[in-house]
């Protein structure tokens, strides 16, 4: 039986909603997931879904004049959300560690990039300068960093992709966070890169027993790493289960497309799936009926519910709405 202490993170009825001339509109709707100990959580889904909202909200980094934030993020019988900055600063990047999409942007060009990890150290511990510096050159040795002691001196634009990438990792686990939140760690990283980024971190989870919550877009990705995985649609999770389920048995229509959209087979000839249609916007998103609806049509409205909500189709699966019982593609059904 599943210990207390084994839950990391407990999100409950998440709405995180930015104002745009004027309105809020919710870019998170309605988030409901977990994340244990020793357990790596993907959430999955294109680009403008909402997977980094999620993490922006657990961590406290938004524009708090136009962004509102309601429900419930739980971290040790904490409510994350509406804490006070002075609580939220000592736990950001002293409890949650953060992993950012892009290394550059995240490191401060005039600083040297052992500096960088040791300003994480001096707030967060009572270490002295010489004990810093021997954390951050452990830290450098743990993420695979060459020359380390060289690299300490070094400044962002002296290091490549992949090693600024590690850099940011080294930060985010420098005080042995129990949460770790990886927004796409591999985007601008060639394949190669990729898996070694992706080996570290599972690596990191199984060495510190940490959970950490992988935002990516690639089912590559999610297949290759997750124990756990919530899909995303148009600010809401559409279907949540372990990986092996949400791979062998599929259900929602989204969750469906996305992987029928990756290549499955070596022939060259071989039609790639595309969606039809796109995201809608914060501006534009429906608010009844399925979001998923528009992009395919052929499906008739009567299988969609009015108001989709969550159903547990087995055991710990989880599926927005029942349109997933009559769900063909196009051309299963004399389509073109």
């Amino acid at each position: 039986m599943e210990k207390q202490s084994d839950l990391l993170l407990d999100i409950q009825h998440l709405h995180t909603a930015y104002r745009l001339q004027g309105k809020f509109y919710d870019a998170a709707d309605d988030i409901n997931i977990t994340l244990k100990r020793d357990e790596i959580l993907s959430v999955v889904g294109e680009s403008g879904c909402g997977k980094s909202t999620i993490a922006a909200s657990i961590i406290g980094l938004y524009d708090h004049k136009n962004t509102k934030v309601t429900g419930d993020i739980m971290y040790n019988e904490l409510n994350l959300v509406g804490l006070n900055e002075s609580l939220f600063d000592k736990i950001r990047g002293n409890k949650i560690g953060m992993i950012f999409q892009d290394p550059l942007a995240s490191l401060n060009p005039l600083m040297r990039v052992g500096d960088q990890v040791a300003e994480t150290l001096y707030y967060h511990t009572d270490m002295n300068e010489q004990e810093r510096h021997n954390r951050v050159i452990e830290l450098f040795n743990q993420v695979g960093m060459p020359k380390p002691e060289s690299t300490y001196a070094m400044y962002p634009f002296e290091l490549s992709g992949g090693l600024r990438q590690r850099i940011v990792i080294a930060m985010a686990i420098a005080c042995k966070p129990e949460v770790i939140i990886a927004d796409e760690p591999t985007t601008a990283l060639d394949v190669t890169i990729q898996a070694q980024i992706l080996d570290l971190l599972e690596d990191i989870q199984r060495q510190s027993h940490s959970g950490i919550i992988l935002i990516t877009h690639d089912l590559g990705v999610v297949a290759e790493t997750a124990d756990q995985v919530a899909v995303m649609y148009a600010g809401q999770v559409v279907e949540k289960a372990d990986v092996k389920t949400i791979f062998e048995n599929p259900l929602h229509p989204y969750t469906r497309s996305l992987l029928n959209s990756m290549p499955q087979s070596e022939d060259e000839d071989e039609d790639l799936h595309v969606i039809q249609g796109t995201v809608p916007s914060l501006q534009n998103m429906p608010h009844e009926g399925d979001r998923f609806a528009a992009r395919i049509p052929w499906i008739p409205a009567s299988a969609h519910e009015q108001e989709p909500i969550m159903h547990e189709v087995e055991p710990n699966h989880w599926v927005r709405c029942t349109c997933w019982k009559t769900f063909h593609f196009q051309d299963e059904v004399g389509g073109e």
